[in-house]
């Protein structure tokens, strides 16, 4: 099967750069930044999120009873987007923040960052995975290569019809490639929102469940700062992008040039956890199509 994927690969290339082609010429730009009193609504938690320092801030609160979360007033359908983190201190073992976008309904598209909290001096991992039509199970970890407790960090996705692309502080350090012509779904067709939470995950998050939340520890506290969106707003069926807008570089870059494929590649080699792809003993009867397509081309 893969020696007939592989043969296909030239073909399928041809297919996504005519679709891509077609989409692009629909989408214009549509930036949105700084305020969250604007840009976003608080979903849950009684209180335990707070909007500061005039919109500029926002803190999202774990404690025993409760987490909390926000999510951005607008729809998207591809984009840039960009936000500032500062994780919880500390003891976090057993803490999950998360900073993901995400459709509606039981065939939901989602593209995921989650922190996992960890023991004083243990280095956070951060959990990424892409959902398309409802179907998850693509994980990736990272150990990070700094202390996101310390200082606010940026941490982004990029959107388009040729590929996800997880950054963090601008380097790429995951890539999903939209393979619908070998037959992988794509996260294309519904809108999504920006959802960022902090919630209580003891039973899985830190070694596999095995270290609990410390609620002693508690309020534990995750801020955000700097979102920054670049893309477009979806309502009521129709996008606020037209064809006459300049072409934009989130748009463009339906390929990694070779400065961030260096970069990709050190990220993974030097701090990749985990890797779903690699995962043999998961997938007995044979790893997913995507990680067999991107392997063999």
């Amino acid at each position: 099967m893969a020696s007939s994927v592989h043969s296909s690969h030239s073909n399928a290339s041809v297919l996504i750069f005519l679709f891509v082609s077609a989409i692009l010429g629909s989408l214009s730009k549509v930036v949105l930044a700084g305020n969250f009193y604007k840009n976003v609504e608080i979903t849950w938690g009684d209180g335990r999120a707070q909007i500061l320092d005039n919109g500029k801030l926002l803190n999202l609160s774990l404690d025993k009873a409760s987490g909390s979360g926000f999510q951005s007033k607008n729809e998207f359908l591809y984009g840039k987007f960009d936000m500032k983190l500062k994780l919880v201190p500390g003891n976090s073992a057993g803490v999950v923040t998360a900073y993901y976008l995400r459709s509606q309904g039981s065939s939901w598209d989602e593209i995921d960052f989650e922190f996992l909290g960890n023991l004083s001096g243990e280095p956070y991992i951060v959990h990424t995975n892409v959902y398309s039509q409802g179907k998850g199970d693509r994980e990736q970890q990272f150990y990070l290569w700094f202390d996101p407790t310390a200082n606010f960090h940026t941490y982004s996705i990029l959107w388009n019809p040729g590929h996800v692309v997880f950054y963090v502080d601008g380097k790429p350090i995951r890539e999903f490639k939209n393979l619908e012509p070998f037959g992988v779904p794509y996260p294309k067709n519904q809108s999504v929102r920006i959802h960022s939470s902090i919630w209580n995950a003891d039973d899985w998050a830190t070694r596999g469940g095995l270290v609990k939340t410390d609620w002693i520890q508690a309020p534990f506290i995750s801020s955000f700062k700097d979102l920054r969106t670049n893309a477009c707003v979806w309502s009521n069926g129709v996008s606020s992008c037209s064809s006459n807008s300049t072409s934009d570089a989130w748009r463009l870059s339906q390929e990694l040039d070779s400065t961030s494929q260096k970069r990709l590649k050190w990220v993974q080699r030097k701090f990749m956890v985990y890797n779903y792809c690699t995962d043999i003993n998961r997938f007995p009867h044979g790893l997913p199509l995507e990680c067999t397509v991107t392997t063999k081309s």
